[in-house]
């Protein structure tokens, strides 16, 4: 498994890693996620975060999944915080407890030093324990939570 940053050529990779995402993740936990939007919005919206020097999208090849990271605007509340906001990751099923995610996460880790940040956060749903078990794994703690009504 290879874990390498996204070309132009990689776009439509990307796109189906993140519809993936949305339909397993979002349309699981959410009721009102557009599951739609990767394949309506996905292309331009990931070509734009591919030529962007201040975003990271990677690919575990072979179908291993991706991740999108950015570094966030400074915040005037916290000006001491150059946070990296790992956007969404999704390894594929198949490919799951092989360390892919493991893999990408380090590579955002990685890149996110490198560009001098001192936070990294990373939102997922309440419900999805798994998922909050592999963040907790990787060193990530609860700092804010929000509460929703419907």
């Amino acid at each position: 498994m290879t874990v390498s940053v996204c070309s132009a050529e990689d776009l439509p990779a990307l796109v189906a890693s993140a519809a993936a995402l949305f339909a397993e993740d979002g349309g699981r936990h959410d009721p009102f996620m557009d599951t739609s939007w990767p394949d309506r919005e996905g292309p331009g919206y990931y070509a734009g975060l591919i030529a962007d020097p201040d975003c990271l999208c990677l690919l575990a090849r072979d179908g291993g999944g991706h991740l999108v990271g950015k570094l966030s605007r400074p915040d005037p509340l916290r000006p001491g915080v150059v946070r990296a906001v790992l956007e969404s990751i999704r390894v594929a099923p198949e490919r799951r407890r092989e360390g892919v995610g493991g893999a990408l996460v380090d590579a955002f880790l990685a890149w996110a030093r490198e560009r001098g940040a001192n936070e990294v956060s990373v939102t997922a749903f309440a419900g999805n324990e798994p998922a909050l078990a592999f963040y907790d794994s990787h060193g990530f703690r609860p700092f804010l939570v929000t509460l929703t009504r419907a």
